[in-house]
């Protein structure tokens, strides 16, 4: 799955090349197309079999929820198919770009599942937060059995 960070630029149409190591999990488990979304201030990448499971998840929960609905209006409603072109880069649309506060430097995360995009300076202030709350949060993760 996937895994690491990797600093990249977004050129001035709004394409973000995809680090090779994605691009061949893409291919070789996947296809080269990404559902990419927004949630959290970034944005979420998914390959579009896995953003079907979770599309799927989603319809199955009880529709008039506000919690479902506000989930569907926010997080399914901002989701675009992004392909990959013959460089290996994905065009952004400028409403996720505007959300992420994505323009020149980005950061591509690698979340197991799914590719997370950050601006640089986002990423920065979250990955300090992050490194933080992690040290208090050790019980909860022996809890879930990590």
């Amino acid at each position: 799955m996937f895994r690491g960070r990797h600093e990249y630029g977004i050129d001035s149409k709004g394409r973000l090349a995809i680090p090779a190591k994605f691009r061949e999990i893409l291919v070789a488990q996947f296809d080269e197309r990404l559902i990419v979304t927004h949630f959290d201030q970034c944005l979420w990448a998914y390959p579009v079999s896995l953003w079907q499971e979770l599309e799927k998840k989603i319809g199955q929960l009880p529709q008039f929820l506000e919690e479902v609905k506000a989930l569907q209006r926010v997080f399914v409603s901002a989701a675009s198919e992004c392909p990959l072109d013959k460089q290996g880069r994905i065009l952004l649309p400028p409403t996720l770009r505007d959300y992420a506060g994505l323009s020149k430097d980005v950061v591509l995360v690698g979340m197991t599942q799914r590719i997370e995009i950050w601006s640089k300076s986002r990423w920065k202030k979250v990955f300090g937060d992050s490194q933080k709350k992690l040290e208090s949060l050790q019980e909860k993760l022996a809890e879930l059995g990590l």
